[in-house]
């Protein structure tokens, strides 16, 4: 048990204890069949990370080092690991899910969209989305960790003849696009070789669009994954067969879309106009002879 102090009324401090989670049965076996004496010794956990964990190449001083880990919780024994400690290390940093020195170990030639993908969410931004910066620091940060989705808002610059990086319509400060796109070239498989897709959230109009498309060429050259032709993708390539490729990931600006909404809905509003000034002949629906019946 851990001890944990308080203080009362500014005077004094309380002391209680913790009490610690106790081990589940199935872990209490795990124990007793790979310890002796109530102690598990680094070639007994040797043992169970080879037998149990499915780790063939786990070496004796790779299961000391383990040990040695967790001395600062001062619940082992010197020998080895006592019940507590063992518990205490199958939940800690240093029993990890995935073991990486496996690597990338399945089948990565199925269509994209079959895999879960590592994402980012206004990765530009330093903090909040109010009134923090914008810089390309944090973009690299996220390539460095491995993160293959990036995304960016673009919106004209204050002179409008260039494209800023920013969370729009609040306080946050701008960054160049040149400088994320240029980041994003020179860190974007430094964890991995598998595709980065830049997501952009599009506030431009099409002369931007058409510098921003002009950039993106320029910066990223045969990298940039481009589809020949003009027929759609029946799916999606593997990232496998995409390693080391960007995807551009967008779609019309909001601005725009909503500006074609209006249109239409005025180009309604015109057409029943235009029949309420001429309205339109309704056709005879009495039969005019036998022959021009209706039979059901």
């Amino acid at each position: 048990m851990s001890k944990q102090t308080y203080r009362v009324c500014f005077c004094f401090r309380r002391r209680f204890r913790l009490t610690a989670a106790e081990a589940p049965p199935d872990v209490k076996a795990l124990f007793d069949a790979y310890s002796q004496n109530g102690v598990m010794s680094a070639d007994d956990l040797r043992r169970f990370l080879v037998e149990v964990q499915a780790e063939p190449n786990a070496t004796a001083e790779e299961a000391q080092g383990i040990i040695d880990s967790l001395k600062h919780l001062h619940i082992f024994h010197r020998r080895g690991l006592n019940l507590e400690a063992f518990f205490k290390y199958l939940f800690s940093d240093a029993n990890q899910p995935l073991d990486p020195k496996i690597g990338v170990h399945h089948d990565m030639t199925a269509p994209l969209s079959h895999y879960f993908i590592y994402t980012s969410h206004n990765t530009y931004l330093t903090g909040n989305q109010i009134c923090s910066d914008s810089s390309d620091i944090p973009i690299v940060r996220a390539l460095l960790l491995g993160v293959r989705g990036i995304e960016l808002d673009l919106w004209p610059n204050s002179t409008k003849d260039n494209v800023d990086v920013l969370h729009g319509r609040t306080l946050t400060t701008p960054v160049s696009l040149i400088r994320c796109l240029r980041s994003i070239k020179n860190h974007a498989f430094s964890a991995s070789e598998y595709p980065v897709i830049i997501t952009l959230e599009d506030h431009l109009t099409a002369n931007l669009q058409a510098l921003v498309a002009e950039m993106i060429v320029q910066t990223f050259g045969d990298m940039l994954f481009t589809h020949p032709g003009s027929s759609l993708l029946g799916e999606f390539p593997s990232p496998e067969s995409l390693k080391r490729r960007i995807i551009i990931s967008t779609k019309p600006p909001k601005e725009y879309l909503e500006g074609n909404e209006d249109k239409a809905k005025k180009s309604c509003t015109d057409s029943s106009s235009e029949d309420g000034a001429h309205p339109r002949e309704v056709p005879d629906l009495i039969p005019r002879n036998d022959h021009d019946k209706v039979s059901c």
